[in-house]
């Protein structure tokens, strides 16, 4: 006999006595107030880099918020921290947190460039050589938190001391020297591809297919269910055969592994190994998912939500800039946008848990 959907049979709410309407659902989405907020960012960051543009005649040749050249720049950016996003939405689906993403991103390409420069192996080889390390970074962090019950914050907020140190040392704390990187791995990763004016990278692609995979993991795969029951009820799971600590551990190396390809990703990009680079990603990249809708407490996580996380964020630092506002601000604006979608989602949930 088929056992029911996991998240729905531990935590069923109970049977709402009508049924909402499209609207009412459509709002009572936690995708709903990212989605309203990307938007206004949209047009308030468009109307007021062209007005300035306007108004200042020697920024009327300067790009504006919605030009290719700005959009063009704003995409070599996003998935890089993108793909950490994705990890980490499932990752605190699951109820933990992987404060080592950002040394992680760091130390990867230090990693693969090391062997690379100092001819041990080709650049190929260097780069599976950071993921499997990534692996085992993943793993361990997996392995503590389950094992050892010791909370994911001190886990992984040790492991990103262990990493990045690994990354100074073995760099004696400069960047490796610069490089032009060619070669297939360089067009894999983050070739070039124009659409009429528009530029952007492969990276971009391949953002798009692991936000598609994960999004099938999380919403349809039985997978999905066991993540979600491990983060909103871990003993009723294990009660029901869910491999709790199996699924953590596989999480862990998840959020690992796409932290270190996404510093890999970014190296290429900018022919540079810096052993400091990723630092404070760790917290923009929660502040992304959190935005985006999934819960800090575990058993409910949206990629899609994370994704308008992903642009509401990239685009704020990027508008900022546009029209003019110092960039030191951002943390201002940031701070203010997570307290504001905090509310919002906390407003929503009431209403819905209310029925109205």
């Amino acid at each position: 006999m088929p056992s029911p959907s996991l998240p729905q049979a531990i935590d069923a709410p109970p049977a709402a006595r009508s049924s909402p309407s499209i609207f009412q659902r459509l709002v009572g989405r936690s995708e709903f107030g990212p989605f309203v907020l990307l938007i206004i960012e949209i047009l308030v960051f468009s109307f007021l880099s062209s007005r300035r543009g306007s108004s200042d005649a020697f920024l009327t040749t300067a790009p504006s918020f919605l030009s290719t050249s700005n959009l063009s720049n704003l995409l070599d950016f996003t998935p890089e921290l993108g793909m950490i996003a994705l990890g980490m939405t499932l990752l605190m689906t699951a109820g933990e947190f992987d404060l080592s993403v950002g040394s992680v991103f760091g130390f990867a390409p230090v990693l693969m460039w090391t062997f690379a420069n100092t001819g041990a192996t080709s650049l190929e080889v260097g780069f599976l050589i950071a993921m499997g390390v990534a692996v085992i970074i993943g793993w361990v962090n997996g392995f503590l938190v389950t094992k050892l019950r010791i909370p994911s914050f001190l886990v992984t907020l040790g492991m990103l001391l262990i990493v990045r140190g690994s990354a100074l040392y073995i760099t004696d704390g400069f960047p490796q020297r610069t490089w032009s990187a060619a070669g297939p791995l360089k067009n894999i990763l983050v070739g070039d591809i124009f659409l009429g004016d528009l530029r952007f990278r492969t990276s971009l692609l391949w953002f798009i297919l692991f936000a598609a995979i994960f999004t099938y993991v999380l919403t349809m795969a039985k997978a999905g269910n066991w993540i979600q029951a491990a983060g909103g009820n871990p003993s009723s799971a294990r009660a029901r055969g869910v491999r709790v600590s199996r699924t953590k551990i596989g999480l862990f190396v998840v959020s690992a592994v796409m932290a270190a390809y996404a510093g890999v990703t970014s190296s290429i990009r900018v022919s540079a190994a810096n052993p400091n680079s990723g630092t404070g990603y760790e917290l923009e990249v929660i502040a992304m998912v959190v935005i985006g809708g999934t819960l800090l407490s575990g058993g409910k996580g949206t990629i899609i939500g994370t994704l308008l996380g992903v642009l509401i964020l990239r685009l704020m630092r990027n508008g900022i800039v546009v029209i003019g506002v110092p960039g030191l601000a951002y943390n201002i604006f940031i701070g203010a946008i997570i307290l504001g979608m905090m509310a919002l989602h906390s407003w929503l949930e009431r209403r819905h848990h209310a029925g109205t």
